[in-house]
């Protein structure tokens, strides 16, 4: 009985310091993930040198897209306020027309009934005004009531209101009021062009009734014409009115187009993006509105905290450096790589550790990653 509780001490004590060497080989094997003691002999090799963060200006570059645009103010939907039928045009998609050139006639007998209204109420209105005259004199002598003078008054005001919304009516289909009399009624009317540009939309045919409500054309100045990009939230403080930037369509990349930016939207939409509008600084008349583009934006970014990129290692699509902790000894630190430039590139700690003391291997750096593999692999 007592061999076999020695036996059994036995068995507990030889379990017990199973586990702590398992444990402690456990440990051995996460410290050396990240850190490395290297030999003289393999120091010399590797020909190591080190340096700290360095303040400097970097830039990149931001890749965005968008298209062609024109502002509502620079588009011009053409409509006939009284309806009426196409009675001529010449316009095509893409023709070039000129402000104040007629582009459409109109033909309807409203706008005699409306000519002849018109008329009539000018001719009744000096009929009324010199009756209003006659009866303020009468008035004026007490030979007629006040009533009767007041009512001639009225009809005098009243008919001038009249003669004024005509005269407006006319102006909207383009006859003039003033030169228009019993000798010109004309059954047509002209539709002109309010801006020079050319015709992006022709929506009706000769002979056809359009409402008032119908858009007969729409015309286009491209003399304004500008690009709108399509930037997401994370690059939005990235960008600043009067920044200055090059565009560029798939079909010629090496044309750039400078631009500068005029407007930032403030409103995200869904996809948690804003409209930036950009003005081109040369007008090109092969830029057309709805032309997708590209576009490249030199980012500035001051006094960042960059090393050189021979101190950085790429492994397992990550990146890291290498910190002298002593001459021989050194930790492996994944880094969040940001711009390059001049062979330098902006970074930060992924654990946001303090590196700005930091003593970094700038040189022998892919040689201290081989050196820690093989470690792990034996």
């Amino acid at each position: 009985m007592k061999n076999l509780s020695l036996l059994v001490l036995a068995t507990l004590a030889l379990y017990a310091c199973s586990e702590e060497i398992k444990t402690n080989e456990e440990s051995t094997t996460i410290t050396s993930e990240s850190n490395i003691s290297l030999s003289d002999a393999q120091y010399k090799s590797a020909n190591i040198q080190t340096g700290k963060l360095e303040k400097r200006n970097l830039s990149t570059t931001l890749k965005l897209n968008g298209k062609i645009d024109v502002p509502p103010q620079n588009m011009v939907s053409v409509s006939m306020p009284l309806g009426g039928f196409l009675k001529s045009t010449t316009l095509l998609p893409g023709m070039h027309v000129k402000k104040g050139e007629v582009i459409a006639t109109m033909e309807d007998q409203q706008y005699i009934l409306l000519q002849q209204e018109y008329l009539t109420a000018k001719s009744k209105l000096i009929f009324v005004e010199k009756e209003f005259q006659r009866q303020k004199e009468l008035n004026q002598s007490k030979a007629s009531s006040d009533k009767v003078f007041q009512q001639s008054e009225m009809d005098y005001k009243n008919q001038k209101i009249a003669v004024s919304a005509l005269a407006e009516k006319l102006q909207l289909i383009h006859v003039n009021p003033e030169t228009l009399n019993e000798n010109n009624l004309s059954r047509s009317i002209n539709i002109y062009s309010s801006i020079d540009g050319f015709v992006s939309k022709v929506n009706v045919n000769i002979g056809k009734y359009v409402n008032p409500s119908d858009i007969l054309f729409e015309l286009i100045n491209p003399t304004d014409i500008h690009l709108n990009l399509k930037v997401f939230e994370k690059d939005l403080e990235k960008l600043n009115i009067g920044q200055k930037l090059m565009a560029f369509n798939n079909n010629q990349p090496d044309k750039k187009h400078p631009c500068v930016i005029i407007l930032i939207s403030q409103d995200l939409s869904s996809d948690r993006s804003a409209e930036v509008h950009c003005h081109f600084e040369d007008y090109d008349k092969t830029l057309l509105p709805g032309m997708y583009m590209n576009a490249e934006v030199e980012i500035k970014s001051s006094n960042s905290a960059s090393i050189t990129d021979d101190a950085i290692v790429g492994f397992e699509s990550k990146d890291f450096i290498f910190i002298a902790n002593s001459k021989y000894q050194f930790e492996m630190v994944e880094i969040k790589k940001g711009s390059s430039e001049n062979g330098f590139s902006e970074i930060s700690a992924m654990d946001a550790r303090d590196l700005s003391n930091a003593q970094i291997v700038t040189k022998g750096a892919y040689s201290i990653l081989m050196q820690l593999k093989n470690k792990e692999e034996e």
